[in-house]
């Protein structure tokens, strides 16, 4: 039964013409830009560089957005970046904490102050190495959001000019017409039609 649905699926493919075809457009009546009013000329949006965008926004994070109008954009790339900052103080303040309570307790002299007395080396070499690569991840993340907020800048420029209409579909069809010559004495088969609409 497989078979037979594939060759079934088979034949139709290869003998149905109106999907290797194109359906002609009507002729759309041609204007000089004499004929044209001047508003018509002049009230195309600006379409924004993607390029400039990205140098924007490689320049102050967030100007790249707001050149391209997403101005809603840039309160979230700031906090992010307000958020990337607390962590970078937060894991840096408690990791030179660690780091001079683990020095003062392993420099060998009794007179040193020991602010974790009941810490050993270890658990305080543990809580500071913890700290420093929560602090390079900080540091890491940083990059990523700045390198984030640029081609964000870059990719929304180059979509402005995408078109994403109802126009654009795809429709299956079912039909039945006229076949090619080499559909042999049949001349109707039941046959599947795809369209694109652009």
């Amino acid at each position: 039964m497989a078979r037979r649905l594939s060759g079934l699926f088979l034949v139709l493919l290869v003998f149905t013409t109106p999907a290797w075809g194109q359906t002609p457009l009507p002729s759309q009546p041609q204007h000089s830009p004499e004929a044209l009013p001047l508003d018509t000329l002049t009230a195309s949006p600006r379409l924004p560089s993607p390029g400039r965008a990205a140098m924007l926004s490689a320049t102050l994070p967030g100007l790249g957005q707001a050149y391209n109008r997403a101005y809603w954009k840039i309160p979230i790339i700031y906090a992010g970046f307000g958020a990337v900052a607390y962590a970078v103080n937060f894991n840096n303040d408690n990791y030179q904490e660690m780091r001079r309570a683990y020095l003062a307790k392993v420099d060998g002299n009794p007179n040193t102050p020991d602010e974790y007395p009941f810490y050993t080396d270890a658990s305080l070499k543990r809580a500071m190495e913890y700290y420093r690569r929560n602090l390079e991840l900080s540091y890491i993340l940083g990059a990523a959001l700045y390198l984030l907020n640029i081609l964000d800048a870059n990719v929304q420029a180059h979509l402005m000019d995408f078109d994403v209409s109802e126009d654009l579909s795809m429709s299956i069809t079912p039909s039945t017409g006229p076949r090619s010559a080499f559909a042999g004495p049949v001349s109707h088969l039941p046959s599947l039609t795809l369209t694109f609409r652009f």
